[in-house]
């Protein structure tokens, strides 16, 4: 990944509700989730909704296909796997202490969705 396809991404990222985005999609793998239920879920308004999809998709993070009436929204895996791979090998360095760092995951508490839980 370029330096300035990185730097789109990090800045699409750079926002709570793309990021609440992110976390609720991924998840969902390649099928993805219907852009209402993304609403209605997030509690978004679908003009603000939109918004933020189309960031997050011009980004390289996002992809949306069309079924009948509705947009189905998932994570671009390679444009998500390439940001993550640009942060850890260009800017960190493969440090040895940050990749052990990473190595830890975080799990969503069950019956939680991700991207919702009041913070």
């Amino acid at each position: 990944m370029d330096r300035s396809k990185a730097l789109a991404a990090l800045s699409a990222l750079a926002h709570e509700t793309r990021l609440d985005l992110i976390r609720l999609l991924t998840p969902q793998g390649d099928e993805g989730m219907a852009a209402g239920l993304i609403a209605e879920t997030l509690g978004i308004a679908a003009p603000r909704l939109s918004f933020h999809l189309s960031a997050l998709e011009q980004a390289g993070l996002l992809r949306s296909r069309k079924v009948a009436r509705n947009v189905f929204y998932s994570i671009d895996t390679h444009g998500i796997g390439s940001t993550i791979s640009f942060v850890l090998n260009d800017c960190c360095c493969d440090h040895p202490e940050v990749l052990a760092a990473c190595s830890h995951r975080r799990t969503v508490p069950q019956g939680e969705v991700a991207g919702t839980e009041n913070t």
